[in-house]
């Protein structure tokens, strides 16, 4: 056994123990992945979803969260959960879409404004089709869709004002269609990698650029080895909860009930503090000795416009231009 994977077997471990041993008496214990940071907007969001569903399950359904993915990957978390395990992880659509892949539109481009505007995507009668296409083909239920971690931008060492700028340069983003895709009609290089491995490619040349959500920018530190950030805002990031479907199917109604109410309204509030941190963040970054430059966006609105036609998302494209009016 590895460390790393002891580690992840503590972690878990200590879950249960406290699920045990704690104050509550818990009858089913949800045990919460994610790659935010303590600090993030969002990650306070999740430590509310915790306390009101222990507070309004009267300590029945125990929530434990785990930053930093503590618990492995989302792409193995996922796994467990398809097995029927007690977990859920914080996930964008390009990683879900390889089970149903009207997931992977809301990782395209310059899909929606702001998070007002992906919200009413996912809250929308098409996004309640799609949940129930990922609980049948994958046994995977989602809590809610709505937790925005913000728009993502250039982060590089140069200066970038049109897509030309980008040529031949190795952006991290992660590995699926839809992000690549992305990436690769911005004009730079996609090069997939996990968010925790960017620090040190950036520090050692690996890749020379990276594209983040201010958020996540300054949790990573990413000031100390980029100099300018490039406000694209190319991707919404919206992500959701989603835990096991057989796990799910085990509570009681209003446990049910509690989780996906609580996960909505927590999301609404974790994403309005997001919404609101981001100058905060800029400023931060500033101090730091970052240069945040705004730019006519037009020019990578039209490089990225293939990509829906490319993935076979264009007639969905049409579709959600209308659930958003």
């Amino acid at each position: 056994m590895t460390l790393l994977t002891s580690l992840r077997a503590a972690a878990l471990g200590a879950a249960f123990a406290v699920s045990a041993t704690g104050a509550w008496a818990a009858d089913y214990t949800l045990n919460v992945n994610t790659a935010l940071t303590m600090e993030d907007p969002l990650y306070k969001g999740l430590e509310e979803f915790k306390a009101r569903v222990e507070t309004k399950t009267q300590g029945k359904v125990a929530v434990r969260l785990f930053p930093g993915s503590q618990l492995g990957k989302d792409e193995d978390v996922l796994e467990q959960a398809r097995a029927g395990a007690g977990v859920a992880v914080v996930v964008d659509g390009g990683r879900l879409a390889v089970y149903t892949k009207e997931f992977g539109v809301l990782g395209a481009p310059y899909l929606a404004s702001g998070f007002e505007g992906v919200r009413k995507v996912v809250t929308s009668p098409q996004f309640e089709g799609w949940s129930e296409k990922l609980r049948k083909s994958a046994g995977l239920q989602v809590l809610s869709f709505n937790w925005w971690q913000g728009e993502r931008h250039l982060l590089t060492n140069k200066p970038v004002k049109t897509p030309a700028d980008l040529a031949g340069l190795r952006m991290r983003t992660p590995g699926a269609p839809v992000w690549m895709e992305t990436i690769r009609a911005m004009g730079a290089t996609p090069t997939p990698m996990g968010w925790s491995e960017v620090y040190p490619a950036l520090q050692q040349k690996v890749i020379d650029a990276v594209e983040a959500q201010h958020p996540a920018s300054f949790g990573a530190r990413l000031y100390e080895v980029t100099n300018r950030i490039t406000k694209t805002g190319h991707i919404n990031l919206i992500t959701g909860i989603v835990t096991s479907a057989a796990w799910f199917d085990k509570l009681p109604a209003d446990h049910k009930k509690v989780l996906r109410e609580e996960a909505l309204a927590a999301g609404d509030n974790a994403s309005r503090a997001t919404q609101a941190s981001l100058a905060d963040f800029e400023k931060k970054m500033q101090e730091k000795g970052v240069t945040i430059e705004e730019i006519d966006v037009a020019p990578f609105r039209q490089a990225t416009a293939g990509v829906y036609e490319k993935l076979g998302y264009s007639d969905l494209k049409k579709e959600l231009d209308q659930a958003v009016k």
